[in-house]
């Protein structure tokens, strides 16, 4: 099978909504050193490689959304999908306390390919998915370690990231509204991390052109099965819509 960088489920669906998962895969291209960072299978399957759970959470939201999916195939240690071409974290050498041995010695060159080769392509479909709505709301579904090495457990359950006050049609502040009902939550207001940083997925294919959106965090332990995956995208589906209702975007 001919390798893709991407993979787009239920691309003919209708609605506005449109999810993406940046860090959808754990999968290192064989033309990478024949598929392998140096690093053995449990640090491949830990958070430093790639969302855990968040795609099978997307993928079950679409289902209830009609919502087309767009998922990177390829480690967020290839090339970060959610950082900005210019971002110098786009290929981590080191990430919560582990060395990437494949990314130590990389010069420009193999940047500049990994680029072309895996970067562009994700964020081409997902331009091209969008382009093809009117008025599209954007749902980026990410998942977060329950705790990083030398840090204290984090205690959210989901988290909404948004940049506060400058991107004016972010409804997430609505979503954490509609979360806090669900009394057996601790929500993430731009926790366990700031919600914007200028280039990153977000706000190249929302912010900047003005679409509707949100960031979606959900905490890697209670979504790392299938039942919690499904879970949760049937508790995401209704406070989504009626989070957008209440913003009026």
């Amino acid at each position: 099978m001919t390798y893709q960088p991407f993979y787009i489920t239920g691309a003919d669906r209708p609605s506005r909504w449109v999810i993406t998962v940046d860090h959808a895969a754990n999968t290192v291209p064989q033309d990478i050193n024949g598929g392998d960072l140096g690093l053995d299978d449990a640090d491949m399957n830990r958070h430093i490689a790639y969302d855990i759970g968040a795609k099978g959470v997307a993928l079950h939201l679409g289902d209830l959304l009609d919502a087309p999916v767009i998922c990177s195939n390829f480690s967020r240690l290839v090339i970060d999908p959610n950082r900005g071409e210019i971002d110098p974290t786009l290929i981590m050498r080191l990430y919560d306390g582990t060395i990437i041995p494949a990314n130590g010695e990389i010069d420009d060159a193999e940047e500049a390919r990994r680029i072309a080769a895996y970067y562009r392509p994700y964020h081409d479909a997902v331009t091209q998915v969008l382009a093809e709505r009117e008025d599209p709301i954007v749902v980026a579904m990410h998942s977060f370690s329950p705790q990083l090495k030398g840090r204290p457990p984090r205690p959210w359950e989901v988290a909404i990231l948004h940049a506060d006050g400058y991107d004016k049609r972010n409804f997430g502040p609505h979503v954490i509204k509609r979360l806090a009902q669900e009394h057996d939550l601790t929500v993430g207001d731009n926790e366990p991390y700031f919600g914007h940083l200028p280039g990153d997925a977000v706000d190249r294919h929302a912010v900047t052109p003005g679409r509707v959106n949100c960031l979606i965090e959900v905490r890697q332990d209670l979504i790392s099965e299938e039942t919690g995956q499904r879970d949760w995208a049937n508790r995401l589906a209704p406070v989504l819509t009626d989070a957008l209702a209440e913003s009026g975007l």
